[in-house]
């Protein structure tokens, strides 16, 4: 229910993919709250989400509020959530977003109470909301609306002098052999090889080939940087090592990612995983990059025993959230 002790803003809702002039502004925000933050608003499978074209209307829903009529931009955006839903009886994911200027002036608020509105009294769900640096705002937020956190996922940093000779050996399998991904041959053996190793995480394993697509149309996607580990005798696909680069924004240089590590069951115990992870580390470092970064789920108690080894540590948190 609206809470109205608060004047809320004027929230739009728009159904489905967002007009590309609406997209734009977004993507203007989430940049300018990134950069006031220190870390992205919005997740990768959100903004993915948003430039889909057709995307179903009953699956994504985005919130806008515009600046105040008083604003020099009042055609700018204050804030913005965005809820992508799940199937019935399942939870959808929410983010929220509030421009730098505004903070503070109950826009959060307002599109929290519209999200409210929009999911009470149906078949699905309430939605779970992820909180991208936990940030104190979006802590009480939470508080304010009942929602309680429900899971922690980290984000851990590595800063070396770029000298890979630092890290610790970690030699193939006999057998098993080293390959850059090969777009137009490897999609969907990958694909295959993702769902098998993250069979019990929905995100990752879910990915389809639609997704798969639409990172690779990214500007920051480069074959040479998507490690694969191949069976000799066959070619299959035992595990993976994908990694990213952020490009430098706001005077913040470029930065490396860890950016999905997996390995098949028949391949697990072999050590690969930790013979990929350096592998990558070792292929960003080796174009000069400085820091290296990942995200961890806090409970992963194996792997996050093998990035302390590695050297990283505990740079930012995400949580998200559910009623309740």
């Amino acid at each position: 229910m609206r809470d109205e002790r608060v004047n809320p803003w004027p929230v739009s809702l728009t159904k489905g993919t967002p007009e590309p002039e609406l997209l734009v502004q977004i993507r203007q925000l989430a940049a300018a709250a990134g950069e006031a933050d220190g870390n992205p608003p919005l997740s990768e499978q959100t903004l993915v989400d948003l430039r889909s074209a057709g995307a179903d209307p009953d699956s994504l829903l985005v919130f806008t509020t515009c600046a105040a009529e008083d604003s020099s931009t009042p055609d700018a955006l204050a804030g913005v959530g965005v809820l992508t839903r799940g199937h019935t009886g399942e939870p959808g994911v929410l983010e929220l977003v509030v421009h730098p200027a505004y903070r503070g002036k109950g826009v959060g608020t307002a599109l929290a109470s519209a999200v409210s509105d929009q999911a009470g009294g149906g078949s699905t769900a309430p939605p779970q909301a992820w909180s991208h640096g936990n940030h104190e705002a979006a802590v009480h937020l939470a508080q304010r609306f009942g929602y309680r956190p429900v899971r922690e996922l980290l984000r851990l940093r590595l800063t070396r002098s770029g000298d890979a000779g630092e890290l610790p050996a970690a030699a193939l399998p006999e057998g098993v052999s080293l390959r850059s991904f090969r777009p137009g041959a490897d999609e969907d053996a990958w694909l295959a090889a993702n769902a098998a190793a993250f069979a019990h995480h929905p995100e990752q394993g879910g990915m389809t080939r639609a997704d798969l697509d639409a990172r690779m149309a990214e500007d920051w996607f480069d074959p040479e940087g998507f490690l694969l580990a191949v069976r000799d005798g066959d070619g299959a696909i035992l595990g993976f090592h994908w990694t990213k680069v952020h490009p430098g924004a706001g005077g913040h240089p470029p930065i490396g990612e860890v950016y999905v590590v997996g390995v098949v069951p028949e391949a697990q115990g072999m050590g690969l995983g930790k013979t990929l992870t350096v592998a990558g580390i070792r292929h960003l470092q080796a174009a000069g990059l400085q820091a290296i970064m990942l995200y961890v789920d806090a409970d992963n108690e194996a792997a996050m025993a093998l990035y302390k080894r590695l050297g990283f540590v505990r740079w930012d948190t995400d949580v998200m959230y559910a009623a309740g």
